[in-house]
């Protein structure tokens, strides 16, 4: 390991080409720097410098020594400057979110990033629990969740919250619904699909639908891709329910019918991000978008 001391006194002996100025630049005495010399040399293994007198001239070897010495404190200097620099537009982004609200963010937070080059953008799709972990480990600076986590390990703030959604094929866009009508189609199962449309039978505010015994419901197919769960019921297999972001941001949206509740059904999402570890400048126009995204969303 090459001292960055001898090396800053190699690099000033050979710029001032002279050892008792070098000595007064670095406020060292005389024998001081011929001591670093000596030790930067045997740590190289070779000769650095070839003495002529009170004058000297460099070997190849002490040529790339001063080369090395030259980047070496050019770059710590850039880390100082950028350690002292917190740059709105440059950095990285690090976000974790379910798969819906990634499928609606993910998008726009590319179109800014498209504006500034130096920004790069990552978002990690996951379960709650799992983006908890995240941010703990930090692996995500920031986090997207509908349950508040511990607050003695996270900083946790309301930013809006999100509609869910039953949907069912478009044929059904003039048909009454109601629990027979959905036992008739039958559930298209996800991950979230039991919890979600017990809240939504729970909360919609339709007598009809609450008589629906969830145990009960017929299930015709399961996935776990979030860009498919909708394909079954766009040709008429199931229904669903899913976050109002995720329906209007799949491609088969033109082919489904979007049940109108009497009372929106909606989860708190809440930014988490790690207990008292400030988030740099650049977070926050991504927390201003994601927040006028989660408004957006709630539009029909």
């Amino acid at each position: 390991m090459l001292n960055n001391s001898w090396l800053k006194t190699f690099k000033t002996l050979v710029e001032v080409n002279h050892f008792t100025r070098t000595a007064e630049a670095l406020f060292m005495t005389q024998p001081g720097v011929t001591q670093h010399i000596q030790k930067l040399e045997q740590a190289c293994g070779a000769p650095l410098l070839i003495k002529k007198g009170k004058s000297f001239e460099l070997t190849e070897q002490g040529n790339t020594v001063y080369e090395y010495a030259c980047q070496l404190i050019e770059q710590q200097q850039h880390l100082l400057t950028a350690l002292k620099t917190d740059d709105p537009y440059s950095g990285s982004i690090k976000l974790a979110c379910s798969g819906a609200l990634a499928q609606w963010l993910y998008p726009k937070f590319i179109t800014l990033q498209s504006q500034y080059d130096q920004l790069s953008i990552s978002v990690e799709s996951a379960p709650n629990k799992r983006i908890c972990e995240h941010v703990q480990q930090g692996h995500s600076l920031i986090g997207l969740v509908t349950q508040v986590p511990n607050q003695a390990e996270f900083e946790v703030t309301k930013i809006g919250t999100e509609i869910l959604c039953l949907v069912l094929p478009k044929s059904y866009t003039q048909a009454p619904i109601n629990a027979d009508a959905l036992q008739e189609l039958g559930l298209v199962e996800h991950p979230d699909a039991e919890q979600y449309l017990a809240q939504y039978l729970q909360e919609c505010g339709h007598s009809e639908l609450s008589e629906l015994s969830l145990p009960t419901v017929k299930r015709v197919t399961y996935i776990n891709q979030l860009s498919q769960i909708l394909y079954p019921v766009a040709q008429g297999i199931g229904f669903t329910v899913l976050p109002l972001s995720a329906v209007h941001s799949s491609p088969f949206y033109p082919d489904l019918c979007v049940h109108q509740a009497k009372t929106n059904v909606e989860d708190d999402l809440y930014l988490i991000s790690k207990k008292d570890r400030p988030l740099p400048s650049r977070y926050q126009q991504f927390i201003t978008l994601i927040q006028e995204s989660i408004q957006q969303s709630k539009t029909w």
